[in-house]
């Protein structure tokens, strides 16, 4: 039993490692690690031990967390294309695919497993995917989101119908059926009676004794109390957890709640999608590949057509109608979470349910492809034109600039720094990529170009020869890097001021050639001590003496901070910004009786921030200040460095 776990854990691991460094969705890296330690691969793990009663938890936890997201005020506000491409697209599918399996054989229970399965699509991939790429704001990306916000609600009834298609005889179905939506509405009614009344008590309660454990304890104990409750009334454990996070979602706590629940969803739910892919039959997919590609693509093509013309009988433009296809002709997550029901009740062969995993697979590996293309294939599939916005491209003839600013990104920041440039009469360009956003300020009257600041046609648009400041003010690294090596290129000599979130890329942006970075971190630091030591009767000229210190010393000491366990930083940001670390000096330590300059901590990249003796703290100590025991040494520099150099001061090694 050790050895099998330590096997699924050693696969999880590796595969897990692997498509994340290909940029494959992770669900993908758990099922292949269930198919290379299941009985139809290695067969590294025991298929007699049930892994299925762990792996349902993930289920649970995952709807709990689409719960607390599900808003109804924002089903509401998309309701005409939930309704009208969203329901259409679920019911439409769901037919068509349960028609084509019946004529291929299955039972009208399995047909209709098979159609609820095919009918979803992955809310997961396509929401990362769009939120990644900045799609979510074009019209075909909210369109996506709302057919896959009817998707996610349609699952909760799924999850009811599935387990009660397994009754003998249609009449005691229908009436297992009927049995179960009032029993559902019994259920409903009670949990949402407990959650307005009784949930936001508790959590008052709890959240008062300020202890993270506990809290964490109390949405485990009322995640899983709500699945013991439907599953007592013989439905499905998920619905109760859905349930659950619907009633808290609009509480205080939601965000909080989400946070403490991830960890436990994320391991478990991958479990779940391990024990999945341990019932995949490789053999079977690698006899009959033409049979997956046939399914995977019938499927993909159908549901793209159906999402088209539904999407364009709602309004919307051929092109956009055309793309919402083919970013949700996939298979979803939640049809593994079918499958798997389905097989508990014994519903589908296991020569479907393999093809069916597959498919589901493959689908969604092509996925992050197929939304990173959908927008030019479905300008060919339409046949439509572009709007290139030549107009929005090029500055009216009659204008001629110089010495003036050129304001890439004109979104609040750029907009704000405009602002204040009018009221000083300096001439400005802005450069924004969002041509809704250009054409409202071009008709009133301002001067933005439509395009990329990358691209050499629009910065020489903008007059980047005549320009005396450039300023970055979209605030991502990435691309403002992107930018500053375009400009370099063209112009050597012209400033550039950077607008940055935080200061973990600012000696990178000062090396690709900005003149000044402004992190919006270290910026609202400043303001925030400027009010508190004038709240605190210091004088005004001093508080700007000091400001200004910072800023001529490009925030130096702002860069050392304390790192806690709160600290929200990646691991690879961790390990480029610099922590400020205390040392307590002793009798026995190296660096007792030693001056600071003796020790040459620079030439260990390490920095003396300030030295604290008898209660009283010195910043930046005199070189020749004497280190004597009792001491606390306050060094700046990044984790590794800091470790070593307090060897260093203790040991002398």
């Amino acid at each position: 039993m050790h050895l099998e776990i330590l096997a699924i854990l050693t696969s999880a691991v590796v595969v897990v490692w692997l498509f994340r460094r290909l940029k494959l969705p992770a669900i993908l890296a758990y099922l292949v690690a269930g198919m290379l330690v299941g009985q139809h691969g290695l067969d590294l793990a025991n298929e007699q031990v049930d892994y299925d009663h762990f792996a349902e938890l993930g289920i649970v936890f995952l709807l709990f967390t689409l719960g607390l997201e599900f808003s109804l005020p924002r089903l509401m506000s998309m309701r005409h294309l939930v309704l009208s491409v969203g329901s259409l697209q679920v019911g439409i599918s769901l037919l068509i695919f349960m028609i084509a399996a019946m004529f291929f054989g299955l039972s009208y229970s399995a047909a209709f497993v098979v159609g609820s399965i095919l009918a979803l699509s992955s809310t997961a991939i396509v929401i990362r995917q769009l939120s990644e790429s900045g799609a979510m704001k074009r019209k075909s990306g909210q369109l996506s989101v709302a057919v896959l916000l009817f998707q996610d609600v349609a699952v909760v009834p799924l999850l009811i119908i599935i387990p009660m298609l397994a009754q003998d005889s249609e009449s005691s179905m229908m009436l297992a059926l009927l049995l179960a939506m009032v029993k559902g509405v019994v259920v409903v009614v009670l949990l949402l009676f407990i959650g307005k009344w009784l949930l936001p008590r508790i959590f008052n309660v709890i959240a008062q004794v300020r202890t993270d454990e506990l809290f964490v304890l109390t949405t485990l104990l009322v995640t899983l109390l709500a699945s013991a409750l439907t599953q007592w009334f013989g439905l499905s454990m998920a619905l109760g957890a859905f349930l659950a996070g619907m009633m808290l979602g609009e509480s205080e706590y939601k965000y909080q709640l989400e946070a403490d629940i991830r960890p436990y969803r994320d391991i478990l739910l991958g479990l779940f999608f391990i024990t999945v892919g341990m019932k995949l039959d490789v053999s079977l997919l690698l006899s009959s590949p033409l049979s997956l590609l046939m399914l995977m693509v019938s499927f993909m093509v159908i549901k793209v057509v159906i999402i088209k013309i539904l999407a364009v009988k709602a309004g919307e433009s051929n092109k956009d109608a055309w793309a919402s296809g083919l970013m949700l002709a996939q298979m979803g997550e939640f049809g593994f979470v079918l499958i798997a029901l389905a097989n508990q009740s014994q519903l589908l062969p296991l020569d479907v349910t393999s093809m069916l995993l597959g498919a589901g697979v493959v689908s969604m590996a092509i996925t992050p492809y197929m939304i990173e293309h959908a927008r030019s294939w479905s300008l060919f599939l339409s046949q439509e034109k572009v709007d290139d916005h030549h107009d929005l491209e090029q500055l009216p003839e009659n204008i001629k600039l110089q010495d003036h600013v050129i304001i890439c990104g004109f979104g609040r920041i750029g907009q704000t720094v405009s602002r204040f440039l009018k009221q000083e009469g300096i001439e400005f360009v802005a450069i924004d990529i969002d041509p809704l956003r250009t054409r409202k300020a071009r008709d009133a009257g301002e001067r933005v170009l439509f395009g990329s600041s990358r691209k050499t046609e629009i910065l020489n648009a903008a007059f980047l020869s005549k320009a005396k400041l450039v300023v970055i003010a979209f605030g991502e690294d990435k691309q403002s890097i992107e930018v500053i090596q375009k400009v370099r290129s063209m112009q050597a000599d012209v400033p550039i001021l950077v607008r940055t979130r935080n200061d973990d890329q600012l000696n990178v942006l000062q090396q690709a050639g900005a003149n000044e970075v402004v992190p919006e971190s270290l910026e609202g630091s400043l303001m925030l001590v400027s009010q508190v030591l004038s709240l605190s009767g210091v004088p005004f000229s001093r508080i700007m003496r000091r400001v200004q210190k910072e800023r001529k010393n490009h925030y130096n000491h702002l860069h050392g901070f304390f790192q806690g366990e709160d600290t929200e930083l990646s691991p690879s940001s961790i390990d480029r910004i610099e922590f400020a670390h205390a040392i307590l000096i002793s009798t026995d330590s190296y660096c007792c009786g030693k001056t600071i300059a003796s020790l040459n901590l620079s030439s260990r990249r390490v920095y003396v921030f300030a030295l604290k003796r008898n209660g009283i703290e010195t910043e930046e100590p005199e070189p020749n200040t004497v280190l004597s025991a009792g001491d606390t040494l306050i060094l700046r520099g990044k984790p590794r460095r800091i470790e070593r150099a307090e060897r260093f001061l203790q040991e002398g090694s």
